[in-house]
């Protein structure tokens, strides 16, 4: 296989915007990624674009309007790792030889959705959620057993939204842009016992992009541009092989994928982007993604670790919490926060010296199964 560049980055703001249309969002990700590679629209040679919510063509709906017609242009859905799944084939693509360079888009609109002001429903064939096994409830859970297993505690879970909104205050992109405390989030109204509001991310609008080149291509436009060194994408297992509802399985499968693909270990990722719908997840994918060992997530966050100056800061884009959570966005925003980072250009969010970052990525539960799609990327400079 070839190896795969990233060299551009493009993200629109992210809120509640209900008079921009998909092409709208996705248009703008996809211009400011183009221009941050040094490329021109009719450069690009391939196009994926994921969206979740009234998905039809939609590389097609946003390329038009950037001058891009007659290429191979392919629509995915994953869940929120749909935008995971965009960047994912892009990278096979490139890495195989059939195509030199190529744009991935993830895009939402959730308040113009079907689901609009709605927490999201599970399918009418979903038993488990028709019996009320709702993603809060499900992170509810896990957040139990949490407490039971590991020590953890309501403030613990709070911690994790106050380190969120305290980055996501430094992101002028981010849909909240204000601090709280222990105090303020544990006042919040429960949404599912240990669970507040303001552990929950909130429904987004917003669109992020990359360009992807071979290396032939990126060295013409790049002096050191940032190498897709790892790239894994997985699918859940079947739910009664579970053992232990305090790990992901798929999530650490993923990452240890990708970590062999790229020759690195946990140890040597020194920024992390991940999947933290729910503040208790986070310490979960903590020990999942091998930032510390088995049942020492709790610790890790109350060392100050995965804060901004700590050995191994976790979302300081602000994350889901903060961004707001976009769903087939997200999973391609985390790889364009994670190159800013080996940039060196993520102001006062930046993470001193970032050589090597870590991009997650979880979507979608179903009846019978532990989840539906785990993703990791790994970055290096």
């Amino acid at each position: 296989m070839r190896e795969v560049f990233v060299l551009g980055v493009g993200q629109s703001d992210f809120g509640k915007m209900p008079e921009r249309s998909i092409a709208d969002l996705g248009g703008q990700a996809a211009r400011a990624a183009i221009a941050d590679a040094g490329i021109n629209s009719a450069q690009i040679q391939a196009v994926f674009s994921s969206r979740v919510y009234d998905a039809m063509i939609t590389s097609q709906t946003i390329m038009k309007d950037l001058g891009v017609t007659r290429v191979e242009m392919v629509n995915v859905e994953n869940a929120c790792a749909g935008g995971s799944t965009a960047i994912r084939s892009l990278y096979k693509d490139i890495a195989a030889g059939f195509v030199d360079l190529g744009i991935a888009i993830g895009v939402e609109s959730m308040t113009t959705s079907p689901i609009a002001g709605k927490l999201i429903p599970p399918d009418r064939d979903d038993l488990d959620g028709q019996l009320g096994l709702s993603m809060p409830v499900l992170f509810a859970l896990q957040a139990q057993r949490l407490m039971a297993t590991h020590g953890a505690t309501p403030e613990d879970f709070a911690q994790v939204s106050v380190k969120a909104h305290d980055f996501g205050a430094l992101n002028p992109r981010a849909q909240y842009q204000k601090r709280f405390t222990v105090e303020e989030v544990l006042a919040s109204r429960m949404i599912a016992d240990p669970i507040t509001l303001l552990q929950c991310c909130p429904n987004t609008d917003g669109a992020a992009a990359v360009v992807m080149a071979s290396a032939d291509v990126a060295k013409k436009y790049a002096e050191a541009p940032v190498r897709v060194a790892g790239s894994a994408l997985i699918s859940g297992d079947y739910d009664f092989r579970r053992s232990d509802i305090t790990t992901l399985e798929l999530g650490a499968r993923a990452a240890a994928l990708a970590y062999e693909q790229a020759g690195v270990a946990p140890s040597d990722v020194d920024v992390v982007e991940l999947h933290d719908a729910f503040a208790s997840e986070e310490i979960v994918h903590y020990e999942d993604l091998g930032l510390c060992a088995r049942g020492d997530g709790v610790g890790l966050l109350r060392s100050g670790a995965t804060s901004l100056g700590g050995r191994i800061p976790v979302n300081p884009s602000g994350g889901l919490l903060s961004l707001g959570h976009p769903l087939a966005a997200s999973g391609v925003r985390v790889i364009c926060d994670i190159t800013d980072q080996l940039r060196g250009r993520s102001g006062a969010s930046q993470v001193p010296g970032a050589k090597v970052g870590l991009a997650q990525m979880l979507g979608g539960v179903a009846t019978g199964l532990d989840a539906a799609a785990g993703s990791v990327h790994i970055l290096t400079v």
